[in-house]
């Protein structure tokens, strides 16, 4: 239960810090002219919310050592991915006025932003399994 709570709080959080990085370019992009309408503001973190959840719950697999390492890989990024694309639909972010070129290319964005994040994390967490190895072998 901790784990997951963990999971879940280091999820959003991620989701949270790159909602504000992107709409920080946004507003710079569109030079301080960024409005948003009908509660688009609060749907979109509420969104931002479910795709840290749909991100960061199912890293829980990685705690499975039964299962193979790129099936954990697809179950924790295609659950993650297809949250996002869900929750974008409903928010905006992908909607009517998109075109499948676009659709395209922010899936492809989602998909390289979502696995460069895991391989951040992979390595962080390799080198830590490697410092606490080495620990385990100087204590021999």
């Amino acid at each position: 239960m901790r784990d997951l709570l963990k999971s879940s709080i280091m999820g959003i959080g991620m989701a949270m810090a790159i909602f504000c990085i992107v709409g920080i370019g946004f507003d710079i992009g569109f030079k301080g002219n960024f409005t948003l309408e009908n509660y688009r503001f609060t749907k979109m973190i509420l969104g931002c919310v479910l795709i840290g959840l749909g991100f960061g719950v199912p890293t829980m697999v990685y705690k499975k050592d039964n299962l193979p390492m790129p099936i954990r890989i697809l179950i924790h990024m295609g659950t993650g991915c297809i949250v996002y694309t869900i929750v974008a639909f409903f928010v905006g972010w992908l909607g009517n006025k998109t075109t499948i070129t676009q659709g395209i290319i922010i899936a492809l964005i989602q998909l390289g932003v979502a696995f460069i994040i895991w391989f951040i994390f992979m390595m962080h967490y390799r080198a830590e399994a490697k410092k606490i190895n080495e620990k385990i072998q100087n204590m021999k």
